[in-house]
């Protein structure tokens, strides 16, 4: 599909907030519930244990579908389905944690020979045999399957029962991701939250049971489904009781509280609600990525994120493109030549420990720089060895404000990172293409912030130093909205 900046980030935001929510939740997995004032971190440890920021088996398997997504093959092919579970089988022989049933089918078909066919028997023997198998091992993993199908929800439908039966073939777990990805889909392509569109794909009175299990969801906190949120149907209603019941923030900026802000509250919620917490959050964070984006994801969260198969932010981002192009080369020109000022580099006036300037400086990078921020498209072969690199989306067109659908949320929260590394003894470098209009945005917000002087002065002194530098309109409109408070 051709989707616009704002759809692509919602996109991008699905599979990364996936990732958050589960590395955000591994350190606190079958921890009881606690209160709504105590602090959530990406804490590391768990069942693992995992790294501060590192993400489980939820995101893991969903990678592996997103893999086979990125080549643009149809998932419901049994040729792609294959390459899913073999995919699966390689992860899990390495896993630091693999679910009791997953790992349980996976390794039987393995030992028959593993492909989608002997998946699926194995797991349906499973299910007949015991008639327990609705566990939320499906449902963890299924965002990338509603990215490969935005096109067609028909086909989306038919491709999240089939992926879901390899592994648990009860009906529950199917129709949980049916739900699931019909909404994320939704909320791709609109940006609306509506967890009930994809009722209307469920058999009577499938349909009304489920119906009255989200209604059930909406009524409650989610520490009142941790008690068996292994299975799917509790999962579900967890994360969905974590986003419905999560108040969403009425837009501050001079307060410092976004809308986007609903992001990380809710997910902060699902992991207080106790039990699965990261399986749970993750199940929440494929749908609010979905509505907010991945520029509503923490940049302090960005950073941290990393996991099976070696992949950090910037990885699963590069994921989702690929999924959403059907694997096309991407069109986009690295090189910015013809950028004469994208060589430029200069101290911050208010932080000699704070560089600022175009891309290209990037290979001529001051003594001592180990941490990036990069406003615009960087190759991964251009981001300096051994620095600590953050991607912002941050879209330099004055007049299409619906392409920053969160841009004061994400100016801010870029500035509260550069302020936590420099804490951290960093000395760091922003940058744009050529330090016209983006770096100058930040530049400036950062030092009001330093110093405590008005936004209009601290600009004027970035300009002083950065040459030619004037952020569009839309970016200096957001400061004043930013530097009121």
């Amino acid at each position: 599909m051709d989707l616009t900046a704002a759809q692509r980030d919602r996109a991008c935001g699905s599979l990364l907030a996936t990732a958050a929510g589960d590395a955000l939740g591994a350190g606190y997995e079958f921890d009881p519930p606690c209160g709504p004032g105590t602090p959530i971190g990406m804490i590391g440890g768990g069942l693992g244990p995992f790294k501060p920021g590192e993400w489980t088996d939820d995101t893991s398997m969903a990678i592996a579908i997103a893999e086979v997504a990125a080549t643009g093959a149809d998932l419901r092919s049994e040729a792609a389905l294959d390459r899913i579970v073999t995919r699966w089988l390689d992860w899990s022989h390495g896993a630091k944690d693999v679910g009791v049933q997953t790992r349980a089918v996976l390794s039987e078909a393995g030992r028959q020979g593993i492909s989608s066919r002997t998946a699926r028997q194995v797991s349906a023997a499973h299910h007949e045999r015991t008639g327990r198998t609705a566990g939320n091992g499906s449902l963890m993993r299924t965002a990338p399957v509603a990215l490969a199908y935005l096109d067609d929800e028909a086909g989306l439908v038919e491709a999240a029962r089939s992926i879901s039966e390899l592994t648990h073939f009860d009906p529950d777990a199917g129709d949980a991701c049916v739900l699931w990805c019909t909404a994320i889909r939704r909320a791709v392509l609109t940006g609306e939250l509506d967890v009930r569109v994809g009722l209307e794909h469920l058999d009577e009175p499938r349909r009304q049971t489920w119906a009255e299990r989200l209604d059930a969801a909406e009524a409650a906190q989610p520490s009142a489904f941790s008690s068996n949120n292994g299975w799917v149907v509790a999962a579900l209603q967890g994360a969905w009781s974590a986003i419905a019941t999560t108040p969403v923030p009425d837009d501050g900026p001079a307060k410092g509280v976004f809308r986007a802000d609903h992001l990380r509250l809710a997910l902060e919620a699902a992991v207080r609600g106790g039990g699965d917490t990261d399986t749970v959050a993750a199940i929440a964070g494929g749908l609010l990525g979905a509505v907010y984006g991945a520029s509503a994801v923490p940049a302090q969260w960005r950073l941290l994120l990393q996991g099976w198969p070696g992949l950090r932010t910037r990885g699963l981002i590069q994921l989702v493109d690929r999924i959403i192009d059907k694997d096309a080369p991407a069109p986009f020109d690295y090189t910015y030549d013809g950028y004469p000022e994208a060589r430029q580099v200069v101290a911050h006036p208010h932080d000699d420990k704070v560089w600022i300037g175009g891309v290209a400086a990037l290979h001529h990078l001051p003594t001592g720089v180990d941490a990036v921020v990069s406003l615009c498209r960087v190759a991964d072969g251009d981001i300096p060895p051994g620095t600590t690199q953050l991607d912002v989306r941050l879209i330099d067109r004055e007049g299409r404000q619906s392409e920053n659908p969160n841009l004061d949320f994400v100016l801010l929260d870029t500035v509260r990172a550069i302020e936590v590394l420099r804490a951290e003894g960093r000395t760091v470098f922003v940058h744009c293409v050529q330090a016209y209009s983006r770096t100058p945005t930040i530049a400036a917000l950062y030092g009001a912030r330093r110093q405590g002087i008005a936004i209009d002065d601290a600009l004027a002194d970035v300009r002083a130093v950065l040459r030619d530098a004037f952020p569009n309109g839309d970016f200096q409109e957001a400061l004043r909205r930013l530097a009121s408070g």
